[in-house]
């Protein structure tokens, strides 16, 4: 850890499990800084990826902001293409649904700033599927709505 870093200069790694069209790759700023209550990573997106599904957030608030090129912004009033030096915030609930792409034919790398909460929910309204994060891998949870069941189911 050390207290500062350069957004120009982090070492990005890349999540080799994730398919298809989610390759970003990211560097956890806030981890080499020593961030605890913020968290805030760099994602770097080659030609036909993105971050990762369109999604909204309990109980966390994000921001985005453009380092390089000109990646496409889906939100639930529709697509828009961003470019550095834009910033865009993202609230808690469906009203900050986002997806962050990158449909040019040039690399793009964004900032992605979250209050990063625990316990916190992210909503997938695309796949209809819900996670839970508590804080500890292993009560982590991704299910679609219609496993449901009851408060009692169980007891």
């Amino acid at each position: 850890m050390t207290d500062t870093a350069n957004l120009y200069a982090l070492e990005e790694t890349c999540d080799g499990d994730s398919p298809e069209g989610y390759r970003a790759s990211c560097a956890s700023l806030h981890k080499r800084i020593g961030g605890e209550k913020l968290h805030a990573n760099v994602f770097g997106l080659p030609p036909g990826q993105a971050v990762c599904p369109y999604h909204y957030e309990y109980p966390d608030e994000e921001w985005l902001i453009v380092l390089d090129g000109t990646p496409t912004l889906r939100q639930p009033s529709g697509e828009r293409v961003l470019r550095a030096g834009d910033v865009v915030c993202f609230p808690a609930g469906p009203e900050g649904a986002h997806k962050v792409s990158n449909v040019s034919d040039a690399p793009a790398r964004v900032l992605i700033l979250s209050s990063h909460q625990n316990p916190s929910v992210a909503v997938y309204p695309d796949s209809d599927k819900i996670g839970v994060w508590s804080g500890n891998d292993a009560d982590k949870i991704l299910v679609h709505r219609k496993s449901a069941v009851e408060y009692y189911d169980g007891e």
